[in-house]
């Protein structure tokens, strides 16, 4: 990717690396820390060079009567102008400059905005929050309402407890997946993998692992909007798939609809809860409705956030014959394979470049359990 802002701009902090130089740095890495685990080789999923990012946020600069877009710096010296950006998908960037253009010829639109994010999809929708240190009134809508038209996207405007929704609060992305296409219904304020592209990589290196299963029940804790559940349900009798946030819940469910999925049960919990309900340890009257002991669980998946997984849920896991394990911490990941891997064995492993040109590593181990 070539971008005037390397080595000023904070969001991508590789930039005197070429990328395959990137991506064998990122392999030696995981490679290092996995090496205790007898792994020897993992693949490598290679994102876009460019134009590769669905989820952005930039700071809104003000000088004089005009505004700019900004970022932060990667010396931490403050925030720059910022004239470029060739990582967001095309839905976005089109979208960029024509939107500041408007802001700049509106002192309703421009008066003490302070940020705008983007949420596109690789179809072509787009959703934009604009953020506002001001309270929105209806000169603000009636402006943002024109704007929608001028730039065929979604315009949401947010203040401190005010949320302004003009048309719709989330885009509809189609992504195609093991030879099908899955519908995902996207939210402004809620979580979604941000490369379209080694998302789907991700998802169709879950499912090449669930069909050497192909049988029994599905069990995923941190499931977001059912972004693997509900591609990986089709290989399994009846899954179970929970998630703390109700947003994501309600999206979850969304998307089963849309999808004409029938055989998931999302319900709200956290990775906690769902261990003490399958332990029997406490009730929940969330899963009143669910029949637990139903369920013949030969597979887990588990997608924590960047502390890993508790050590109550490596256990629960550790009875379960196959593990996918999504991660988005290798160090944790390394932790937690200590205790996985007196149970299981790594069958397969792998890193998936999210997130070019910085140092993050999205990972996947693949375990089944020792004879």
């Amino acid at each position: 990717m070539n971008c005037k802002h390397f080595g000023t701009c904070g969001s991508c902090s590789v930039y005197k690396l070429s990328y395959e130089e990137e991506l064998k740095a990122k392999k030696k890495q995981i490679l290092e820390l996995l090496s205790p685990f007898n792994v020897k080789e993992l693949e490598v999923f290679s994102s876009l060079d460019s134009h590769y990012r669905a989820r952005s946020e930039f700071k809104i600069w003000h000088e004089g009567d005009r505004a700019f877009y900004a970022m932060s710096r990667l010396d931490k010296k403050g925030a720059f102008n910022l004239e470029e950006c060739p990582k967001v998908l095309k839905p976005i960037e089109k979208r960029m400059q024509p939107l500041l253009n408007k802001i700049n010829g509106s002192e309703v639109l421009k008066y003490r905005l302070f940020a705008i994010e983007f949420l596109a999809t690789t179809t072509d929708e787009c959703l934009i929050t604009m953020i506002y240190h001001r309270k929105l009134d209806t000169n603000w809508e009636v402006e943002a309402k024109e704007l929608e038209k001028v730039l065929s996207a979604n315009i949401m405007g947010r203040s401190r407890k005010q949320k302004v929704v003009l048309s719709d609060e989330f885009v509809t992305e189609k992504l195609y997946i093991d030879e099908e296409n899955y519908l995902y219904r996207y939210y402004e304020s809620g979580f979604t993998q941000p490369n379209p592209t080694i998302n789907v990589k991700m998802i169709e290196w879950a499912i090449k692992q669930a069909k050497r299963v192909q049988s029994g029940d599905f069990l995923e804790s941190y499931c977001g909007l059912g972004n693997f559940t509900i591609p990986l349900s089709k290989y399994f009798n009846k899954v179970l798939a929970t998630e703390i946030s109700k947003r994501s819940i309600f999206a979850a469910k969304e998307n089963c609809e849309l999808n004409s999925i029938t055989n998931i049960e999302f319900v709200r919990l956290s990775s906690e809860e769902m261990t003490q309900a399958l332990n029997k340890e406490r009730e929940f009257r969330r899963l009143k409705d669910v029949d637990l002991d139903s369920y013949n669980f030969s597979t887990v998946l588990v997608d924590p956030p960047r502390a890993g997984l508790d050590e109550d849920t490596i256990k629960l896991i550790s009875n379960i014959e196959n593990i996918i394990y999504i991660s988005c911490n290798p160090k944790t990941l390394a932790q937690n394979l200590d205790e996985l891997t007196k149970t299981h064995n790594i069958i397969h492993s792998a890193i998936f470049d999210q997130f070019p040109h910085t140092h993050h590593i999205e990972s996947g181990v693949f375990l089944t359990k020792k004879n």
